[in-house]
């Protein structure tokens, strides 16, 4: 009798398995990289409610390399960062803008924002494939994670929207350049 081949645990010992660990590395270097700028990016804020944003979100994500390092363990793997290019030059482009603009401005605001959007659209961008990849390894659990912290990183991107569109771009529209 032929052996039935189980897609699933096929998938697992896979050449897809083998990039989505690379791209779960990536995430995983990413997002304790964010945990170390967010501060910078709060402290450097203007805005109360900007600010207020950047330590609320750094607490999401803190809670997002914790689940990072649980699909690591379900996947029976060692949880270990590889650099991520992408969010290393976001994050010098954020201390860039701090450097670049005058402290206590609606321009640095505005700023800041662009840096929030950019790495939470990388972030979107790569939890968006690999929740499907995990679906497409037959790993439910691992893709209702990664769908978690999807969704927390498009919530803080609406967020950085909100914050912009509220008054923020309006207000640097006003300041009066040197």
């Amino acid at each position: 009798m032929p052996t039935q081949q189980n897609p699933a645990r096929d998938a697992l010992n896979s050449k897809l398995k083998e990039f989505f660990l690379e791209q779960l590395q990536d995430i995983y270097w990413a997002e304790k990289k964010l945990v170390k700028t967010l501060p910078k990016l709060a402290e450097a804020a203007h805005s109360d409610e900007l600010r207020a944003a950047f330590e609320s979100h750094l607490t999401e994500t803190e809670g997002h390399v914790s689940r990072v390092e649980q699909v690591f363990e379900l996947l029976g793997e060692k949880a270990e960062a590889k650099e991520c290019p992408a969010l290393k030059g976001i994050a010098e482009e954020g201390e860039e803008i701090i450097d670049e603009t005058e402290e206590g401005t609606a321009q640095r605001d505005v700023g800041l924002i662009f840096a929030g959007q950019k790495a939470e659209h990388y972030e979107i961008a790569t939890y968006g494939a690999l929740v499907q990849l995990a679906k497409d390894m037959g790993q439910q659990e691992i893709a209702d994670l990664l769908h978690q912290t999807l969704t927390e990183e498009k919530k803080a991107d609406e967020k950085l929207t909100e914050l912009a569109t509220s008054g923020i771009n309006r207000e640097a529209a006003q300041e009066v350049a040197e």
